[in-house]
């Protein structure tokens, strides 16, 4: 792929007590948040992103990191530009207090943001409420948005934090214990979270989504591919469940999960029963 200048979306920034990002918008409908992965929004971040845009729902993309549109793939910039990509996005990951890395237990900053962005569109666009899909990094923050009664079709695609440096962070979420007693009384209440992961990714080990189980219930669904299913060119092993290693052809084991994530939303925001 190349850069993807990103001109079917609109963008605007959004304050919230003291923070201010970018935010790029699209479509009609329900609102979706669709939060990047490392490195940023890229053109298969913002492909998915109009994957839900053409359900029917307004997607929503918050430019928290990195370089919007920009192609981390060697073929676009050379390795270089590559490795520049991503040290950029992690730069300003770590310059910035919002993003809750190592510790067990917490709430990232950022997410009181996204919670009221969320809000915001609720509002904007109406619907019965909003979603959001959560990558990598940002993939617990979809989780921990769930706090709010407006968020219906949460979606947590391979959250990779606390980052698995020991046991215990294997076994951990980034959400505070109160905001996770919060979204345990929704899932009680009829809320349905979806995880997706590859069985090897040791980003995501298997002992978070096994704490997702005892914690939510039924109420939470995992979907756990094989790592064989994963696109065989991308440049990383098996992660990047709905963008990188996505082998988008009908009858793929990926394809299914996407598609799983999409009836998601439609169940959630666009069925007229909801």
């Amino acid at each position: 792929m190349t850069d993807d200048g990103l001109t079917d979306f609109t963008r605007e920034r959004f304050r919230h007590e003291g923070r201010s990002h970018t935010v790029l918008r699209s479509g009609k409908g329900p609102a979706v948040i669709v939060m990047a992965e490392i490195p940023g929004i890229t053109p298969k971040v913002a492909r998915f992103a109009r994957r839900v845009r053409d359900i029917g729902c307004t997607v929503i993309m918050p430019d928290l990191f990195g370089v919007a549109g920009r192609d981390p793939d060697p073929a676009a910039h050379g390795r270089t530009g590559t490795v520049v990509t991503g040290l950029r996005a992690v730069a300003d990951i770590c310059v910035s207090r919002e993003f809750t890395v190592l510790a067990a237990g917490r709430t990232s900053p950022v997410v009181g943001w996204l919670r009221a962005l969320a809000a915001r569109e609720h509002e904007r666009c109406g619907g019965p409420g909003v979603g959001a899909v959560g990558m990598c990094f940002t993939g617990g923050y979809a989780l921990a948005m769930a706090t709010d009664g407006r968020l219906l079709a949460p979606v947590l695609c391979q959250p990779s934090l606390p980052l698995a440096v020991s046991a215990r962070n294997r076994r951990s979420l980034d959400i505070s214990p109160a905001d996770l007693r919060t979204v345990q009384r929704r899932c009680e209440a009829g809320l349905t979270v979806l995880g997706l992961r590859f069985r090897g990714d040791r980003l995501v080990p298997a002992e978070r989504f096994a704490l997702l189980r005892a914690r939510l219930g039924d109420a939470f669904i995992g979907i756990e591919l094989d790592d064989g299913a994963a696109n065989p060119h991308a440049l990383t092993p098996p992660h990047s469940t709905v963008t990188e290693h996505l082998v988008d052809e009908p009858g793929q084991p990926t394809r299914e999960a996407l598609d799983r994530v999409l009836d998601h939303l439609r169940a959630r925001l666009l069925t007229s029963d909801t």
